[in-house]
Parts: C-alpha cells; structure tokens; sequence
C-alpha cells in the first residue's frame, strides 16, 4: 500500500503552490452572502481591498477582512514579501457542513433549519 511513499511525498512538495494563502474554516455564515463580498475585492491591491472590507456594511466583511490580513501576515512574515505589493489573485468561498435543527409548526410537524458553514479562501500574489 505504501509504495513510493517518499517519492510521492518529495513530488507533492515541489508542486506545492508557493502564493501566500489564508484558510478561515468553520464560518457560521452562509457562503452564498460570503460570495457577495468576495466578488468586491478580487483583483483588488491588499492596501485597497483592506479600505473596502472596513467601509462595506457587510456581516461577511469581517471574517473575510480577518482572512485576507492573514493571508498578508503570511506573506510577510513566511515568504519575506511586502504587504504594498500585494493583490488578491484568488478568493471563493466553499460551503462547510450544515447545522440541521427543527422548527416547530402546526398540528405537530416540524419544519428543518438549515444553518450554513463556509470555508473561506484568499490567495495573494505580488504585483508584477
């Protein structure tokens, strides 16, 4: 089963994206509110898409704020780059498990709550 384990773990690495990158997991929003605020910023400079995030009246906007500063602090701190050189070169936001609860309605019936989860994804790049 475990046949070329090494060598498939060296090849995985090299293929490794090398664009600083934030993950925020688990966000009790739903993604299709996310998806709103991600279309405001994508292509947009760090130091633009920042001003945006604080300025929009958004409930998304914040955890998405969160994660692209994240993904800044990565790219400096990790991969020695600057924050002012920076754009949005990708974001999406996925949906994460659904909390099912019940609601209840007439004559003893019950109606299911669908409470989304989102994962949310920024990719920096530096500006060429």
């Amino acid at each position: 089963m475990a046949t070329r384990t090494r060598e498939k773990a060296k090849t995985r690495m090299e293929n490794r994206e090398m664009r600083p990158h934030a993950v925020a997991k688990m966000i009790r929003i739903s993604p299709y509110k996310v998806r709103k605020v991600l279309d405001l910023i994508r292509g947009k400079s760090y130091p633009y898409a920042v001003a945006l995030l604080s300025e929009v009246n958004k409930s998304a906007s914040e955890p998405v704020l969160k994660v692209l500063n994240s993904a800044a602090a990565n790219a400096e701190n990790n991969l020695n780059m600057n924050k002012d050189t920076l754009y949005v070169a990708e974001c999406y936001a996925d949906q994460g498990p659904t909390l099912k609860r019940m609601r209840a309605r007439s004559k003893g019936r019950g109606a299911r709550i669908l409470k989304r989860t989102s994962h949310i994804t920024v990719i920096l790049d530096a500006a060429k």
